[in-house]
């Protein structure tokens, strides 16, 4: 268990604006005089340690801070160009990966409804997918990679969130149905014509790639 001091400690780190010590003494159940005084204690420690944060009392609040030695390399480490996040396509075939690794990149294209050699190319130079061999019929398998798990701050795939407990909204029900649909058809060898825009723009890079036996189709209640 954490002494009080800690708990401080975290209460300040989550928030981005100056703490008053009443609301803090309030969150954890003392009194604001208590509660200063622990923020006081907490601010000492701080320094007599040689910490890299430093605690201030500052426009009415307390707030934790990078301390003013650091403040040169902090600007050296924030100059360099940012990881940007991940677009809602890289999302989706992330997930898709995630859940049914070891997963080809035919079955995330025929799943997502369209292309998906990018967004896999991309995921892979980031390090979060790999390859993980070929199918039987010579399709490239992909798995998740310790750092997917580091980001996502899991100790293995089994730690997912369970897909059972998800409540889309309608909207996104139907959308999801469809292309379940779309992959159904495509494994069962409807023609293209019979199949929406949006999907055919994928065919191209599916065919390229063998695919095998069809996994049956999940239906959204």
């Amino acid at each position: 268990m954490i002494e009080r001091s800690g708990t401080l400690e975290a209460l300040l780190f989550l928030s981005p604006d100056p703490l008053p010590a009443a609301a803090l003494a309030d969150a954890i159940g003392i009194e604001e005089d208590e509660a200063v005084e622990a923020l006081q204690a907490l601010a000492a420690a701080l320094d007599a340690e040689g910490r890299g944060l430093v605690l201030r009392e500052i426009s009415g609040g307390w707030q934790l801070s990078s301390h003013p030695e650091a403040e040169d390399a902090a600007r050296r480490l924030l100059a360099k160009p940012r990881t940007p996040p991940l677009t809602p396509a890289q999302a989706e075939t992330l997930a898709i990966v995630a859940y049914l690794q070891p997963v080809s990149r035919p079955e995330i294209a025929r799943i997502r409804g369209v292309n998906a050699e990018s967004a896999a190319q991309t995921l892979i130079e980031r390090g979060m997918i790999e390859e993980a061999g070929r199918s039987q019929f010579g399709a490239v398998l992909y798995r998740t990679t310790d750092l997917f798990l580091r980001l996502f701050g899991l100790r293995s795939a089994d730690e997912l969130p369970d897909v059972t407990a998800w409540d889309p909204s309608p909207e996104i029900a139907a959308n999801i149905r469809e292309r379940l649909l779309r992959a159904g058809e495509a494994r069962l060898g409807v023609p293209a014509a019979a199949a929406p825009a949006e999907g055919r723009e994928h065919e191209a890079d599916a065919a390229g790639e063998a695919e095998g036996a069809p996994a049956p189709v999940i239906p959204i209640a």
